[in-house]
Parts: structure tokens; sequence; C-alpha cells
């Protein structure tokens, strides 16, 4: 039986008089309030925050967190965002007293332990990008996007060159379009060949002395690495152009690949995704950027620098965009990626690409009678199938099954995206998964469409919210709780 108390909100569980905590008379005199606070700063009456026990916020929050579904508790394969599980000796590490304890503004000289950190993580993404130059400010790959976009902007308005157009892929994320209109280009979209590539017919009609920069996923958002990706590249570098690599898929190619060496200029990376930093639920996120040398004195600052005695210290690049976040951007999430890379050495990031690449696959192949793959028989680190059949044959949409799958403990898989293809399911197991999750979680979704197609519309079962309305909850968001007695 679900627990009550783990769904009343604290105001609901609210009674007068209850206090978390009882301490004895005070021994110090009274004295009013006005006396202590000028009369101006004081409000007219206390807060109506609930009353409560120290027991019931403690059993509320730990219920609560019970119906979570998290990379510590589920499987996650969630396409398109590479959702990892977390290594809890990263945790410990990123807060040891010295690092989380710092202050944002100490002065350079008592921060050398951690400058040093963030210049080897310059480093260290350098070299896995293939990009010499690297700026760790971005908050989140949306906004490692767009200012990689304004390095562009201002390395073109540096040559006095006024070039208006970002052209990218009809499969690409979202983010794509939106930094590069927030960076004052036109957006060009190209429709992708039957077999999900860029087509390259279409790109070179639309290259011309107006390209700014063409940005791609490699490996794409469909999950094949994009066989022509060096061709595409001297394309757009034959009409003066950039080559922007989005970085969310590196999950595939680290120690393998690497976008400058196949023609990118310039990338951002997702560290809370490619380098286990926990990200979600709107979390904090770290999207550094990496750029070739002819762009680095235009990245955003400061960077970590080293003078020839070996010290470290901020600064900025010659020819700055300046700052895309205050201090030095999420510091935490960095610290993260740092320890994960430090703890793989060259060797063990490449064999997580190798793991993740073989277990899209077996699930690609465990799967793919019940969901056909449109885009072949092989993947990189994800794949994206279509439950079409599935819902013309038996009524049983790619939501349907999203939301079954929640009664059986799975978090569901990416839909509806891309919409290139149609009931779209996209699937990222990533590495760390095992056989047996693997096989539990197709053998759950062969079950699920064998399923009375009715009970599954009307799932999930099991959670303590079923379906909410979507739309109306994006277009009338109820933002204040009320009482119901109200």
């Amino acid at each position: 039986m679900r627990n009550r108390q783990a769904t009343q909100l604290l105001f609901e569980m609210s009674r007068p008089g209850r206090r978390g905590a009882s301490f004895p008379p005070s021994d110090v005199p009274e004295q009013p309030l006005s006396q202590l606070i000028p009369e101006s700063q004081l409000a007219a009456a206390p807060p109506e925050l609930p009353e409560l026990t120290e027991p019931d916020v403690i059993r509320h929050f730990v219920n609560l967190s019970t119906m979570n579904m998290s990379v510590d508790t589920h499987f996650y394969p969630l396409g398109s965002c590479t959702m990892k599980y977390n290594p809890k000796r990263h945790e410990r590490l990123a807060s040891l007293p010295g690092l989380v304890d710092l202050h944002p503004y100490a002065a350079e000289e008592s921060s050398q332990g951690m400058l040093e950190i963030l210049y080897e993580l310059q480093d260290m993404l350098a070299e896995i990008s293939g990009l010499p130059a690297v700026s760790l400010q971005p908050a989140a790959g949306a906004q490692g996007e767009l200012a990689a976009l304004l390095v562009a902007a201002a390395y073109f308005r540096d040559r006095g060159e006024q070039r208006s157009k970002v052209l990218f892929p009809d499969s690409a994320h979202g983010t794509n379009p939106a930094s590069a209109r927030l960076a004052g280009f036109d957006c060009v979209q190209l429709p992708s060949t039957d077999d999900g590539f860029v087509d390259l017919n279409r790109l070179r009609e639309q290259l011309d002395d107006q390209t700014a920069v063409f940005m791609i996923t490699n490996p794409n958002t469909l999950g094949m690495f994009e066989r022509e990706i060096s061709t595409i590249s001297a394309m757009v570098h034959e009409v003066g152009g950039l080559v922007y690599i989005d970085g969310a898929n590196m999950n595939a190619i680290l120690g393998i690949a690497r976008p400058g060496d196949f023609g990118g200029d310039m990338m951002h990376y997702n560290v809370h995704k490619t380098f286990t930093g926990p990200h979600g639920a709107g979390g904090p996120g770290a999207g550094p950027i990496a750029v070739r040398d002819f762009l680095a004195d235009y990245l955003p600052g400061p960077l970590v620098t080293k003078s020839p005695e070996g010290s470290c210290q901020l600064q900025h690049p010659a020819k700055s965009i300046g700052r895309v976040r205050s201090h030095f951007g999420n510091v935490g999430i960095l610290l993260r990626g740092y320890c994960y890379l430090r703890t793989l050495g060259a060797l063990g990031l490449r064999q997580v690409s190798e793991h993740a690449v073989l277990n899209a696959n077996y699930l690609l192949a465990k799967l793919k009678d019940v969901l056909p793959v449109p885009q072949g028989d092989r993947c990189m680190h994800e794949f994206v199938a279509t439950a079409k059949p599935l819902a013309q044959d038996r009524g049983i949409t790619a939501m349907d099954l999203a939301k079954r799958l929640l009664d059986y403990g799975f978090h569901a898989p990416t839909v509806y995206f891309p919409m290139v293809v149609p009931e779209a399911v996209m699937i990222e197991p990533t590495e760390t998964e095992s056989r047996e999750t693997l096989d539990a979680f197709a053998d759950t979704i062969v079950q699920i469409a064998s399923e009375d197609a009715d009970f599954v519309h009307q799932a999930p079962h099991e959670t303590p919210v079923s379906r909410p309305d979507e739309v109306q909850a994006a277009r009338q968001p109820i933002l204040k709780w009320t009482p119901a007695c109200e």
C-alpha cells in the first residue's frame, strides 16, 4: 500500500505549534524587535511556513526520494542525452575540503591546487578533441554551442567578413538552430538522405561566401558515424566556413576518433554527460569548448595559463568574447570530469566507448524484430528504432511503450526524437550496464508488445501519477500551491 505521507505536501502535514526542536527558556533579556531591527524592515506577520517536527520533514523527503528514478536506482537508456552512472569515488574526491570549500574569489596564489587541476583538464580535453585551445567557462552544452558561435562571429568580424548563415542537418539537436539564432546568424536546415546521413548535394547547394558555420553532431543523432565527414569538412572550408562539432555523442568515440582530426574547427563537450558529472532536473552542467589555434584569441575567459616559473594564473585571451559564466563556471562538475579522466587513463577512456557501442549494438540486435531500426542493423553508442509497426498492428505507440516501461522499473528511452523517424524510440544503454540488465530490458519491451493494448494505453499503473496532460501543463503551468479548502 502506498504511503499517503509520501504524497502529502508539507503544508498539508502542518499542525499549529509543531516544531523541529525544543529549546530551554532564554536567559537573555527580551527586547522589542523594533529596538533591534528598524520598523521599516519588519514584516507585518510571520511567513506562513508549515509547522512540523523534524521526523515529519525527514520522513517526507526520504519517502519522496524512494519515488524517484535515477541512474543509481534504475536503468536509464535515455537516447541523445547520455545518462551514465556517476562513480561515487569521484563524488568523494570532489568533496575534499581543499576543493569544495575553496571560495571562487580566493586569490590566485592561494588557489594553485585548483588552478593546476583545471589547467590539466584543459590539456586533456584538448588532446581528446584534437583541438589545441580550450575554455572551461560554459556551464552547459547549449551555452557551449552559443559561446563557440560567438567565437566564430568574432573571428569573422575581425577579418572584416559579414557571413550570415549557419547550416545544420534536420536530425540536429534543437539547441543548434537556437544557439545560431541567438548568436545573430540565419539558420538553414538541410534534409538528410534516406539512410540518415548528410546529403552532400544539398550541402553543396547551400555553401557560399555567406556560410559561417556548419553544425554537425558526429556520431549523428541517429547513432551513426558520418562516413563523409572529412569530405563535408573540406567542402565547408573551401568556402571559408567553419565546422562545429556538437559533442553530445562523444561517448561513442573517446580515444578512437578526434573531431579535430576529421575536420572540426570547434566543438563543445558535455562534461555532465560524457565524463560522469551528475545531471538532470535542471542541475548544474559544464560545456567546455575546444577550438583550433587561430580561434584561441577569441575564447571566453578566463583561461588557466602557466608562467615560466610553473605557477598558474587566470588570463583572458587577447580578443576574448568575454565571460559567459560567473566566477570560473561550474567547477564542481569539472572536478568530477577530471577525476573520471585520471581514473581511466587513455586506455580506459577508449574502453568506455568500445563497451558503449557494444551494448548499443547488442540491444539493437535483440529488439529489431519488435522495434525496427530504419537506418540499418549497426549503430554507434545509441540507435533510433521505430514503434510505427507496433502502433499500426496493435495500437501501441512509442509513448505507450515509454509509459508502460515505468511499471517494470525501467526509465523510458527518448521518444519522438529525432522527428525524422516516425514513432521514434531512441535508446542509449551506455557502457556500465550489464548483459543481465540489457536482457531484462529487451525482454520487457517484447512483453509489453504482446500485452493488451487498452491496458498499455492506461500505463503507468504503479506510479503515484499516471499520465498528466503534458500539453496543458506546458501552456497553463500551475506554479503556486493552493489549499484544497480555498
